[in-house]
Formats: C-alpha cells, sequence, structure tokens
C-alpha cells in the first residue's frame, strides 16, 4: 500500500472534523511503518495529530486506545500530571478509520538520553496513573486483574517458554522458585496503562509533558508500568525514578522492584513465544540469544533468586529493543 502524503491527509482531516481548515501539514516522525500520520495546523492556531492504521494489528491497537482515552474524563485528566492527546475527529477510509486528536507538545523519550531529572518526572508520573481510581477502568469494562491472575499469567508464560525446550535450565529455575514465591505477590492492583516504554512519553527538558499509548489500560500489578526503565544502562536512571515513584505515591511497595525483574526477564520468554507462534527462526534464534546472555549476567544469583533489593536493577537493554519493537505483552494485553 503507498504511503498517504501529508497532503492527502490534510484533506482527510477535514472531513473528520466539520469546519476545519487546515494551513499547513507535515510529516509526524516516530509512529512506525504500521501508521500513516501527518501534524496539521488548523487556522483557528489548534495543532492536531492525523493517523490511520495501514495494518490489522494497528487498527486493533487503535481501537482499544480509543477506548481507553474515551475512559480518561476531564476529571481523570485534571489528575495526571502531563497531557493525554484527546480525539476531535474521524473518518472512514478504506475499510479503516482516520482518527484526529489534539497534538501534546514535548519530544519522544529515549531510554539511553534519560537524564536523573527525567527519571524523576517519570516515576511521578506513573504513580499519578497508579491513583486513579479503579472505578475509571471497570466503568468502560476494561480488564481488572488480581494479585492471583499475575502470577497465574506468568506461570503459563513460564510453563510455555519450558515446553520449547529452549530456555536454559537456570533460568527456569530461577522464574519457578520466582514464581512460587508468595510474598512476590502480595501487592494491591492498580490502574496501569499497561505497555509503557520510554517512547511512549513526550518531555520537555526534565519535565513529562505528554503520554502516548493506552490501548492496554487496566487494573493490574504495577510493575507492569516500570519494568521497561531497567533496560537503562546508567543504573541511576532505574533507582530514581522507582524512589520517585514511592515518594509520589506515598505507599512502599517493597516487592515491586522484583515483580518489575521478573516481568522484565519474561519479555525474553514473551519473545521466544511469539517466534514460535510465528514459525520465526530468525525470533526464535534471536530469542534464545538473549536468554542465554540474560543468564549469563543473573548466573550467580541462582542460589537466591531475584533477590530483594533496596533500588532496582538495571542493564537490561534487550528489554527496551524488545517493547520499541512491539512486543506482545503480558497481562492486560487483551485490552
Amino acid at each position: 500500500m503507498v504511503r498517504r502524503s501529508p497532503l492527502t491527509l490534510a484533506a482527510l482531516a477535514t472531513s473528520a472534523v466539520p469546519g476545519l481548515a487546515v494551513t499547513s501539514a507535515a510529516p509526524l516522525g516516530g509512529t512506525g511503518g504500521d501508521v500513516d500520520s501527518a501534524l496539521l495546523t488548523a487556522s483557528d492556531g489548534r495543532t492536531l495529530v492525523i493517523r490511520v492504521p495501514r495494518t490489522p494489528a494497528a487498527e486493533s491497537e487503535q481501537s482499544a486506545d480509543l477506548v481507553a482515552v474515551r475512559a480518561l474524563s476531564d476529571g481523570v485528566r485534571a489528575r495526571l500530571p502531563f497531557g493525554v492527546p484527546r480525539m476531535v475527529g474521524q473518518a472512514p477510509i478504506d475499510g479503516t478509520r482516520a482518527i484526529v486528536s489534539e497534538f501534546v507538545d514535548g519530544m519522544p523519550v529515549r531510554l539511553s538520553d534519560l537524564t536523573p531529572g527525567l527519571a524523576a518526572s517519570i516515576g511521578r508520573a506513573i504513580a499519578a496513573i497508579h491513583a486513579l481510581p479503579t472505578s475509571v477502568v471497570a466503568d468502560v469494562g476494561l480488564p481488572q486483574l488480581r494479585a492471583i491472575d499475575v502470577m497465574r499469567e506468568a506461570v503459563t508464560t513460564l510453563d510455555r517458554a519450558a515446553a520449547t525446550g529452549l530456555v536454559p535450565a537456570g533460568l527456569l529455575q530461577r522464574w519457578e522458585l520466582a514464581a512460587d514465591d508468595a510474598a512476590l505477590w502480595q501487592f494491591t492492583p492498580t490502574v496501569v496503562n499497561g505497555a509503557l516504554s520510554a517512547s511512549s512519553f513526550l518531555g520537555v527538558g526534565d519535565s513529562v509533558t505528554g503520554l502516548l499509548g493506552w490501548a492496554r489500560l487496566h487494573v493490574g500489578d504495577p510493575a507492569r508500568d516500570l519494568f521497561w526503565l531497567l533496560g537503562a544502562d546508567d543504573s541511576e536512571v532505574p533507582e530514581v525514578a522507582f524512589d520517585a515513584y514511592h515518594q509520589a505515591r506515598g505507599v512502599h511497595d517493597r516487592d515491586i522492584a522484583r515483580r518489575a525483574t521478573f516481568a522484565a526477564e519474561l519479555e525474553l520468554a514473551r519473545w521466544l513465544l511469539h517466534g514460535a507462534d510465528q514459525r520465526s527462526t530468525e525470533i526464535v534464534d534471536d530469542a534464545v540469544g538473549m536468554l542465554h546472555a540474560l543468564l549469563d549476567r543473573v548466573g550467580g544469583d541462582l542460589v537466591n533468586p531475584l533477590a530483594g533489593e533496596a533500588t532496582a536493577p538495571s542493564g537490561m537493554a534487550e528489554v527496551d529493543e524488545l517493547l520499541e519493537r512491539g512486543v506482545p505483552r503480558g497481562p492486560g494485553s487483551a485490552a
């Protein structure tokens, strides 16, 4: 399919938003190959974004994102210290739909460029999401997972990965002991975004200004929104973010760093399973290589797996890479 030009998208936006007059249109970077997008300037001074999915997967993601964003009422948005794009119009096109939304100022964040100041702002931003009332999710019928549901999903992933015969025995032992640790699963579920990575955030200087991508909004394990930070090479980044998160929440979840580590490691298992499901030798080989690299890093910790830390670990660069590729996620992925 030939990509739609910004001018074509601008014309489409005028049919999606009654009375809209577009004075300029430019390509919008960072949206990936599955979406046609453009940044629009309107005659009334508004800056808008139009996106049209190019694949069934992107269309499904867009639909789920719309459900979640609609759940974020004005009252909910007032409790968030950052902007969330608001849809202003839609129009059918070629069997799918174009969505026009408000533009949120800020540059996409890169994990490799995170400063301690921005990491702290991210920690506070995530805490604000987790402090939202669970009725935000319940009222629109999105998934509500209990702690035992999160544990069972982890065990299912572990069992499926083990059945491939490709996960190193040392990692299986580490993960099985973690899954059997009852203390690990003693947490209070919260509202979680469910699909965070560095590029989910928009920032200006050391402040988060916006958050994109809400398709996996659900009630579940707050560690799901934090584990991607463990991909930072700079150990200060996750430490600062976790500390800022705890201070903002005012509730200390003593095992959240352990669960975040477990969730991060299981992302590699999910990549393996994705490769197996797709019958892709390339993906499977890539996942196996990542699993063995992980074993090399944690081999000395197998006797006391995922031991509780005062601060968050780091160095799982593979996880950030997988999240940027759009690897299938864990709990709440059906949202």
